[in-house]
């Protein structure tokens, strides 16, 4: 990008040359004939027509020495424009790649203090849309533990105090310790502020990043310098943060749309597609076994048609929670659809089963809805096939068998009540 780029500011340039030339050359040679022929035939001298050529060859030196000095700045203007939307978009292109936001935003702040002339350290700060606190998310050569003992607002921030509260442009702040003297930050706060970075902070360029109309966070890039940035790189900075937004933004849109790709939008568990995915990536762990559990709830249909699907997606949502937080981090967890649950977990067995009984005696004691399930169990050996149908046959067996002894305890009851 950059060598073509390059090769095309030569070939604008040496078309400029050429154009220069003979604007220059053209105006002279009139100028001569203009005199030679308009001069007087007797006592006439060249004199006047080398002043009025000096005075033009100088005039257009100086204006062609002012334009070539704009059309470089214009051009370093345009690389690092380039160089913005060069790093956007490859932030973007690549944000599927990045585990977490926290990585994707450390990506962001370090393109963003390489682009931009004087910074040398910067900081992205998130802002608590609710309660207006700040936190330092992500930082380029300052110490992150010390910034994260700050805690302060944004109407504490200098982008709140210096936009009256809009926070709706990039400031420019010359000199850090005036302006931090002037907050409402304590003496200790100050001081971490200021000494968070090997050298002192003197110069911060601060922009809001916005997503949605929403503050999101803001951009601080920061120099050690007084009065490193001028009015040119606030304007960089500011087609940076707007990028920087969009980058933002479709960072969190491909987050989402993994999420609804891979996992179960009421509970939060693995969906059917991610938990076979899943499967192929299991480590059995020979000494403890691995084995394939599947739960079906007894009694959803019930609750919704008396309670209402409300209620019965509480239940459900109640059901994963207490399954997560015995298997959490002893396997796979996944919701297949309506009441049904399978777990791919390692053993042994009997914790398992201890596991499953601890299941139904929360949720007797902190559900007012009378939650139970069924269960199968199976060994997992690789055949996932196989596993399934073993599990799912014991699970209805398990629920078969409940409910002839619920039919057996109606039959008493009813006897009972006619012998009454």
């Amino acid at each position: 990008m950059k060598l073509r780029d390059n090769f095309k500011r030569k070939t604008i340039d040496r078309l400029d040359y050429r154009y220069h030339l003979l604007l220059l050359i053209v105006p002279i040679l009139l100028f001569v004939l203009l005199f030679v022929f308009n001069a007087p035939t007797e006592g006439w001298t060249i004199l006047p027509l080398l002043f009025v050529c000096l005075i033009y060859v100088f005039a257009y030196s100086l204006i062609y020495y002012l334009h070539q000095g704009r059309l470089t700045r214009l051009w370093l203007h345009l690389e690092q424009v380039v160089s913005i939307n060069d790093a956007i978009y490859e932030l973007a292109h690549l944000s599927s790649q990045y585990k977490n936001e926290h990585a994707f935003l450390d990506a962001l702040l370090n393109k963003a203090v390489c682009i931009i002339n004087g910074a040398e350290m910067g900081s992205i700060i998130k802002v608590n849309e609710e309660t207006h606190r700040l936190h330092f998310e992500s930082v380029v050569g300052l110490d992150l533990n010390k910034l994260k003992q700050l805690n302060f607002s944004l109407e504490q921030s200098f982008e709140y105090r210096l936009t009256k509260g809009k926070c709706d442009r990039v400031v420019v702040v010359d000199d850090m310790k005036n302006i931090n003297a002037a907050s409402t930050l304590t003496e200790e706060e100050q001081h971490i502020l200021l000494t968070a970075a090997k050298h002192p902070i003197r110069s911060t360029l601060s922009s809001p990043i916005r997503i949605d109309g929403k503050l999101y966070g803001m951009l601080n890039l920061d120099s050690s310098s007084v009065g490193a940035f001028s009015d040119y790189d606030r304007n960089l900075v500011s087609i940076l943060t707007h990028e920087a937004s969009n980058a933002i933004a479709l960072y969190q849109k491909s987050l989402q749309i993994t999420k609804l790709a891979n996992f179960d939008n009421l509970t939060g568990l693995y969906n059917r597609k991610n938990f076979e995915d899943a499967l192929q990536h299991w480590q059995p762990k020979a000494h403890l076994g691995s084995y394939l559990v599947i739960i079906d709830m007894d009694n959803l249909k019930t609750i919704n048609d008396q309670q209402g699907h409300q209620v019965g997606d509480l239940a459900i949502k109640q059901v994963a929670k207490t399954i997560l937080g015995f298997w959490k981090h002893k396997g796979i967890i996944s919701r297949f659809g309506g009441d049904e649950f399978v777990a791919l977990c390692h053993g042994p067995l009997e914790q398992l089963e201890n596991d499953l009984d601890a299941m139904r005696l929360k949720l007797h004691q902190e559900s007012s809805l009378n939650l139970n399930f069924s269960v199968g169990m199976s060994a997992f050996d690789n055949d996932w096939a196989k596993s399934f149908k073993l599990a799912d046959h014991a699970m209805y067996e398990q629920k078969r068998g409940k409910k002839k002894a619920v039919k057996a305890l109606e039959a008493i009851a009813a006897k009972n009540q006619l012998m009454q």
